[in-house]
């Protein structure tokens, strides 16, 4: 008996990692790239908001909700066309987020898409997604994405909100300040493996968050650059006191 368990464990597993779905995550460049979003609830969701706060050039194919179309066309960023999907709305897309209650509609856009080599994310249907949008809590330029490959929404959208409890928004300063160190760095710390090296030694992100919500920018930043001159990411001088 303990064997029959075992090979049955082992060969659910192998199941499931064979089909293990949106496995290589990615940051997608939409500058200039052409969006579409198709239906209502697409729509009272905020993708094309989010497609178009990623700089894409946006088209809203849907028949609702008014009030949010209302407010897309007021938003002058995005074309809002108010009717049912059709094809030809995926010619020289470059992506697509849709959804609908019918499945035949979700399996034809999702078809549509493909044949015109579009991406395509068909919301709550990971059969017919060629990516999974995580959910993402956004601080400047940081980025923290949760995604569980479409199988449980709610875990993901619970774990970020844990996330947006933790990194609060001086994390986009932090971010800003060490962009601004290593910018000021980088040229005297030519080897990468040695650069790699003195960054981990010197960035202690317990102190530089705590300096920053005391607005004690400068002393964080002095600290940081004492570390980085140390062969060794000790403090050096006042500055590191």
């Amino acid at each position: 008996m303990a064997e029959t368990d075992t090979h049955t464990q082992t060969d659910t597993q192998t199941e499931t990692e064979a089909i293990r779905r949106f496995a290589y995550p990615v940051s997608l460049e939409l500058g200039g790239r052409r969006a579409l979003v198709v239906g209502d609830l697409a729509v009272a969701h905020g993708k094309a908001e989010a497609l178009a706060g990623a700089g894409a050039e946006v088209t809203v194919v849907a028949e609702g909700p008014a009030a949010a179309l209302d407010r897309l066309e007021r938003d002058g960023r995005m074309t809002v066309r108010r009717r049912r999907f059709a094809p030809g709305d995926l010619d020289g897309m470059f992506l697509c987020v849709a959804a609908s209650p019918d499945p035949e509609l979700r399996a034809a856009i999702h078809r549509e898409a493909r044949a015109r080599q579009v991406l395509v994310n068909v919301m709550d249907d990971p059969e017919h997604c060629d990516f999974a949008a995580p959910a993402v809590v956004r601080r400047g330029d940081l980025v923290i994405a949760v995604s569980t490959g479409g199988r449980s929404p709610a875990l993901a959208s619970r774990l970020r909100e844990q996330l947006e409890q933790r990194y609060g928004p001086e994390w986009e300063a932090l971010l800003d300040l060490l962009a601004e160190v290593r910018a000021q760095t980088i040229a005297s710390l030519p080897d990468v493996d040695e650069r790699i090296r003195r960054w981990r030694a010197a960035l202690r992100l317990d102190e530089v968050e705590a300096l920053l919500r005391d607005h004690r920018r400068d002393e964080a930043r002095q600290r940081l650059l004492d570390r980085l001159s140390s062969a060794d990411g000790a403090d050096t001088g006042e500055g590191g006191q």
